[in-house]
C-alpha cells in the first residue's frame, strides 16, 4: 500500500474534512488551499464558492468516530474543478486558479493509474 497522508480542512462552522492524499502531494493540496483563500477574495461573481481551510497534515490517521470517514484526494479536488468552473467570473482571470487546480488533478490521476488504484 502507498504511504498516504491526509489534509485537515475546517469550514466555517468548525465541520473537518479529511481529505487522503498521497503523501507526495499532500502538501500541494495545502498549498492549493492557501492560494485559493487568498484569490477567493478579488473574485467578483455572484457565485463564489465557501471554502473550508486547511490547518493541518498528517501521515496517520485513526477516527475514533465511525460516523466520520476520509475524502479521497483525487475525488476531492474533482469536487474542486466543478465548483471553480462553475463560477461566473467577469473581471478576475479566473483560468490562473483553475489552471492549478487542473494541474494537480492530472498529477493524481496520473499517480492513482500508476498505482493502480483507479
Amino acid at each position: 500500500m502507498p504511504e498516504m497522508s491526509y489534509v485537515l480542512l475546517q469550514h466555517e462552522q468548525g465541520a473537518l474534512d479529511f481529505v487522503e492524499m498521497p503523501a507526495s502531494h499532500a502538501y500541494q493540496l495545502s498549498a492549493l488551499n492557501l492560494r485559493l483563500h487568498k484569490e477567493l477574495t478579488k473574485l467578483t461573481a455572484d457565485n463564489v464558492p465557501k471554502l473550508p481551510r486547511a490547518i493541518a497534515e498528517f501521515r496517520a490517521l485513526e477516527l475514533l468516530d465511525e460516523k466520520q470517514s476520509p475524502i479521497g484526494g483525487l475525488q476531492y479536488v474533482n469536487e474542486l474543478e466543478r465548483t471553480f468552473a462553475a463560477i461566473r467570473e467577469g473581471s478576475y482571470p479566473l483560468i490562473a486558479l483553475l489552471t492549478e487546480i487542473r494541474a494537480l488533478q492530472a498529477q493524481l490521476e496520473q499517480w492513482y493509474e500508476e498505482e493502480d488504484l483507479l
